[in-house]
């Protein structure tokens, strides 16, 4: 049972400059709309009670093909102009925004495509029932993405650096992470390539194609 005083924020991290990409992957098409809309549409639909949108490299651009989404009132966008330093500022950025009015944030990256509202909301409730200070979707018997941090964790993430982002905490307190296996279908796969997005784009081909025989 969620506990009246537990607030969570989600931090899409959305700032980087796609360098292996060669154009901002943030922006990619994926069914029917952009990588990054899809996302921040699945953790508006969640249990989040805010979600923070951080963006750097093209951020005008994105705002502006966004701009239907960024109204949406549990949304608050915020401009790392230090995302040129690796993705840790992107966490610093969005936590200095929240530490003071929610206890725990969850970190979501914005090149995973199924990235869902129900995956966000069984880490949310697993990790919370838990009681441990960090949490984590376990998958292919490994940690993945998304993650989250509660309050007693937020000095360490402040001092972050560099492109490592949190994985130090999780290597500091493996014995205190909830690792939670979706139990679902769940492709953790990022997007950071021209061939991983070809690839994306053939295993939904793919998908679509089975679930057409099967009508």
């Amino acid at each position: 049972m969620r506990r009246v005083r537990d607030r969570i924020a989600g931090l899409i991290l959305a700032a980087g400059v796609s360098t292996r990409m060669g154009e901002p992957k943030q922006l990619l098409h994926v069914d029917g709309r952009i990588l990054l809309g899809k996302i921040v549409e699945e953790a508006l639909k969640s249990e989040l009670d805010q979600v923070l949108l951080i963006l750097g490299y093209q951020a005008d651009q994105i705002k502006r093909t966004l701009r239907p989404i960024i109204t949406h009132e549990k949304l608050k966008i915020v401009d790392n102009k230090a995302y040129r330093t690796g993705v840790s500022s992107s966490i610093i950025a969005g936590l200095s925004v929240v530490a003071q009015n929610f206890d725990h944030v969850m970190v979501l990256l914005a090149d995973i495509p199924h990235i869902s509202s129900r995956l966000i909301n069984l880490l949310l409730q697993r990790y919370l029932d838990s009681r441990l200070p960090l949490g984590a979707i376990y998958i292919n018997s490994r940690r993945s993405h998304p993650v989250i941090f509660g309050r007693a964790l937020y000095p360490e993430l402040f001092q972050l650096r560099g492109d490592e982002g949190a994985r130090a905490l999780f290597q500091k307190y493996g014995d205190r992470t909830c690792l939670v296996e979706p139990g679902f279908f769940y492709d953790d796969r990022d997007i950071d390539t021209p061939e991983d997005y070809a690839a994306f784009k053939r295993s939904r081909n793919s998908e679509r194609s089975e679930t057409d025989k099967k009508r």
